[in-house]
């Protein structure tokens, strides 16, 4: 599983990656998270209010910092 946060490396973009990295480790799956930094990147992927996560491609969550639990339901599918 890739778990991709976009973001410039704000507070809010630094947030969401400790709640993303506490979901993974609390529910024990073996994921990949990687910190998007690039402008052009976001542009091509369609972000336009960061923080922003994308699970495997697919966008999740924009303009907000989602909490570890709100995180889980997304990797776990329920």
């Amino acid at each position: 599983m890739k778990i991709e946060v976009f973001g410039p490396g704000c507070a809010r973009c630094t947030k969401t990656g400790e709640n993303v990295r506490e979901a993974v480790k609390s529910l024990g799956i073996d994921a990949e998270v990687v910190f998007v930094k690039d402008i052009s990147e976001m542009a091509s992927r369609d972000v336009l209010m960061t923080p922003a996560v994308f699970v495997d491609g697919k966008k999740m969550s924009q303009g907000k910092i989602p909490g570890p639990e709100e995180i889980k339901t997304w990797l776990s599918g329920k």
